[in-house]
């Protein structure tokens, strides 16, 4: 025989289902909010860090290839980019404020030369390694310092880091399109640039080594 239950085991049982959902609410709301040092927050950074890497990797290739083919030779490469041109999430992901996408190129150390890739802004802090670290860089075959040229960069900017001026291009995130498209080559004919075209979602890249 089934008895039926009475009000105030109903109500128990109400309040028990009751407070597993709003425990798990709370979890949720917490879990998709960008707290600083939450989980959130840190799947957040490390997605613009993997871009960063990514969008490092794709040029320092491209040029690669261009410079290995020779003179005359040209190569395009495509990106997709999602958070590096979301000023909003880099902000709640790196604590930044008024975020810039900055890439320049040069030497690293006994490594070689190659394409860096970070996010500026008003706050924070630029770290090369370790767990923290916020500045991607790419090895690539072409050999030259660029960051100390400020004629190369278009947008260019200069970013000061422990009081030496390192040059480079300065983008809004939200000028770059979902695709970025890359174009490197080698005209001797033309000096060495780094031109951001926002219309045309282009990157445009002139080689040009030992000139």
């Amino acid at each position: 025989m089934i008895k039926k239950a009475g009000r105030g085991q109903v109500s128990l049982e109400f309040m028990l289902v009751f407070g597993v959902m709003l425990i798990l609410l709370i979890y949720s709301v917490n879990n998709v909010t960008f707290k600083e040092g939450s989980a959130s927050t840190e799947n957040l950074r490390i997605q613009i860090s993997l871009e960063e890497k990514n969008l490092a990797n794709a040029i320092s290739n491209t040029i690669s290839q261009v410079y290995a083919q020779g003179p005359g030779s040209k190569a395009t490469a495509y990106v997709e980019l999602t958070y590096l041109r979301d000023p909003e999430m880099l902000s709640k992901g790196l604590g930044v404020k008024d975020p810039t996408v900055f890439i320049t190129y040069g030497n690293y150390g006994n490594e070689g030369n190659g394409t860096y890739v970070t996010v500026v802004g008003t706050s924070g802090t630029l770290v090369l390694s370790g767990g923290d670290k916020n500045v991607f860089w790419s090895r690539g075959m072409y050999q030259a310092i660029l960051y100390t040229n400020s004629s190369v960069w278009s947008p260019g900017v200069g970013l000061t880091v422990d009081s030496t001026t390192l040059y480079g291009l300065g983008i809004k995130p939200a000028s770059l399109p979902s695709t970025l498209k890359i174009i490197v080559e080698w005209n001797p004919d033309k000096p060495v640039s780094w031109a951001f075209d926002p219309t045309a979602g282009e990157l445009r890249i002139n080689i040009k080594p030992g000139g």
